[in-house]
């Protein structure tokens, strides 16, 4: 055959062949080709697409030349730790101005009243008022300094932005009073950091600090400035204390006709003074300089930046306390990109009301908040079909995750999860949790069904909120993700526990600009944290995972031995034994004269019922807290946790005590970041513990 006949026998058909071959097929399949073709260009439009690491998720980490096994995050181009993210933000007074730049001077904080829409202050109108705090405060003889401290004792509202810039502007001191601290704490707090000016959201605790001062017990106190309206009895009530009282419009007006120019403050002033709340003895007070805020949070900034560009049309809702650090790294995240920043009402039981009228894209959360919301989604599924639905379509996301993608616009969510999603206003694109562990079950169904960005983080006060934070595109749980850019993290040795550096495991220990400068007039303390070298000893034990992620296992702190010699970490038992369907709250107690651990259980209020009905037992709930047989059934339910996760024979309990009322900071059982004071707690139960030291026979 020749070339130009083999050309002829292979050519394509002419369009004319084409048409004249599509008129002869059958409508049915031209109508199926169409479908299919509409279908193909949806899904090629649609199609979920993975987010892109900014680094190999297999080597999240690798190890700094030179410096003993410390890691650093792969996100980094160099060794070195990263400051300052944004040239012109090396402070936080910087911070706010970038705010007024970028966003045009758009709306900066929002508040509401109750069945209201929010209500919004500008950028300028922000720097305007704060300007005039900070003057009045300079008219009233108060030096523009970082040794000059004032306290703000309030729940999360306006007011405390603008008085924290306030001081920033001026270079002085914000030192925050936590709501739930107790009045011994607080007349500390004030005596420590020799507050003679402290600002209160509400007449009652204006009440409560002149009962300190008239009992001479914070003799500094001078000054009290009140946000809300008070009557003139309190102003008299003062003046006969000696104690000047003070509304906030007063001292806004007394600023105006004053004005001060701003005298910013450098990396190194200091911002805040963060008094931790600890489980023993009294608050210690973080010394937290503006550059360690600033790096922690140009630490996030960096890590995410490819995956998540935050701008004025962002919104966040504060409701997490101020005066945690938490909370003010968010702030600063917020402020630094123009974005908005709308208030909670003050009552956290009308929380689900404000996102949904706020409709935030930010939204920070603690382990706490998200089990209630898992459990109240699988409350919501009270048939065996709703609860298979529901996790077939979990397993369905969950599967995507596993691939990197994040999304909520898949047939699940639209006939499952958009409900939950709607719940917290329906526009959510980024979720933070920290502050305690998280169950790796709860935070990857939360993932799935949330359908944004959800990052884990860990951290403390010490090192400005964060060390570490999982990688974009690594949505596994049961772990904290890599060092941030800001820092570098080191595993020790603690021979004591057999944990061991060699193994890559050990305490957790930080360095970078993100670790605070120690504790206020507290050289004792500094010391126990901070070594010689700058490292920031964290008390918690870490573990390396093979892809450079850390795995927090253990806990240093309130560990101790029982009689035969074998060290215990009670908190690691009672993370593990709280999985128990039945149970709120567990405490695990052991002493150095006895061999076995016993606990305190309060089960759970709203699950005790409907799960010893399964097991024939009925009766109310505290019939069935002195009920035997529930008693055996919770502690066989721990024991069977405590082996699935190969707890020691001797890291079980041999017994318990059911505890009808749940531990709060309110009874004095929690510390204000929920964690549990155990000594307090040894007291409290101190009968419950002899009762069962002496009845257990092993």
């Amino acid at each position: 055959m020749q070339a130009h006949e083999l050309f002829r026998y292979f050519r394509m058909p002419e369009l004319g062949d084409f048409r004249q071959y599509v008129r002869t097929l059958p409508t049915n399949t031209l109508m199926g080709f169409g479908a299919f073709a509409a279908l193909t260009t949806f899904w090629y439009a649609t199609r979920p697409k993975a987010l892109k690491p900014p680094c190999d998720l297999s080597m999240q980490s690798v190890e700094v030349e030179g410096s003993d096994g410390a890691r650093r995050s792969t996100v980094l181009d160099s060794d070195e730790p990263l400051s300052f993210f944004y040239d012109d933000v090396t402070t936080l007074y910087e911070t706010f101005q970038r705010g007024i730049h970028v966003s045009n001077n758009g709306p900066c904080l929002g508040f509401r009243k109750p069945d209201q829409p929010y209500e919004w202050i500008s950028y300028k109108e922000v720097e305007d008022k704060a300007e005039c705090v900070g003057s009045a405060l300079i008219q009233k003889g108060y030096r523009p300094s970082p040794d000059q401290y004032f306290g703000i004792f309030a729940q999360n509202r306006p007011e405390w932005v603008i008085i924290e810039q306030g001081c920033y502007t001026y270079s002085m001191v914000v030192v925050p009073l936590y709501d739930t601290l107790g009045n011994e704490a607080i007349t500390y707090i004030i005596n420590k950091a020799e507050l003679s000016l402290v600002f209160v959201d509400k007449p009652d605790k204006a009440e409560l600090m002149l009962e300190s001062v008239a009992n001479k017990l914070i003799p500094v106190l001078k000054t009290i400035v009140i946000m809300d309206p008070f009557d003139k009895d309190l102003l008299e009530r003062g003046k006969n204390h000696g104690i000047e009282i003070m509304s906030m419009k007063a001292l806004e007006d007394l600023g105006r006709a004053n004005r001060r120019k701003p005298k910013p403050p450098s990396p190194d002033d200091l911002a805040l003074i963060c008094f931790t709340s600890g489980t023993t003895g009294n608050p210690k007070g973080a010394l937290i300089t503006h550059q360690n805020v600033v790096s922690d949070c140009s630490g996030f900034v960096k890590a995410t930046e490819k995956v998540l560009h935050l701008n004025a049309s962002d919104s966040h809702i504060s409701y997490l306390p101020l005066a945690h650090m938490f909370e003010q790294l968010m702030l600063c995240v917020m402020l630094c990109h123009g974005a908005k920043i709308g208030f909670f009402q003050g009552d956290i039981r009308l929380l689900m009301d404000d996102l949904k009228m706020l409709q935030p894209t930010i939204f920070p959360v603690v382990p706490r908040l998200l089990n209630r919301m898992f459990d109240k989604i699988f409350g919501q599924a009270n048939t065996t079909m709703k609860r298979w639905i529901l996790d077939f379509a979990s397993k369905r996301k969950e599967a995507e995750l596993r691939s990197g993608i994040i999304r909520n616009n898949s047939l699940w969510d639209r006939i499952i999860f958009n409900k939950i999603q709607a719940s917290l206003g329906g526009k959510v694109r980024l979720m933070v949790t920290g502050a305690a562990p998280v169950s790796a079950t709860v935070l990857t169904f939360l993932r799935s069904a949330l359908g944004c960005q959800f990052y884990e983080g860990y951290g403390q006060t010490e090192c400005t909120a964060g060390c570490s934070l999982t990688v974009p595109g690594d949505w596994t749980a049961g772990h904290v993700g890599a060092p941030m850019p800001c820092c570098h993290i080191k595993l020790v040795d603690v021979e004591e526990m057999n944990y061991l550096a060699a193994k890559g495991e050990g305490e957790i220990c930080v360095k970078g600009p993100n670790v605070f400068k120690g504790y206020l007039k507290d050289p004792a303390k500094t010391a126990e944290a901070l070594d010689k070298d700058g490292w920031l000893h964290t008390g918690d034990i870490g573990k390396w995972l093979p892809n450079g992620t850390l795995k927090i296992i253990d806990r240093k702190k309130h560990i101790f031995k029982l009689a035969q010699g074998e060290y215990i970490a009670p908190e690691k038992i009672e993370n593990i034994y709280q999985r128990s369907e039945p149970v709120a709250q567990v405490f695990v107690h052991g002493e150095s004269l006895q061999a076995f651990l016993i606990a305190i259980v309060v089960p759970d209020v709203e699950v005790l019922c409907p799960w010893a009905k399964k097991k024939g037992i009925s009766g109310t709930y505290e019939e069935l807290c002195r009920n035997k047989d529930v008693k055996k059934g919770i502690l066989e339910d721990l024991v069977r946790l405590g082996k699935e996760a190969g707890l020691k024979p001797f890291e079980q309990v041999k017994g318990i005590a059911l505890h009808m009322e749940l531990f709060t900071v309110e009874n004095g059982l929690l510390t204000p970041t929920l964690k549990a004071k155990r000594p307090e707690l040894r007291k409290y139960f101190r009968s419950q513990i002899d009762e069962l030291y002496s009845t257990i026979k092993i």
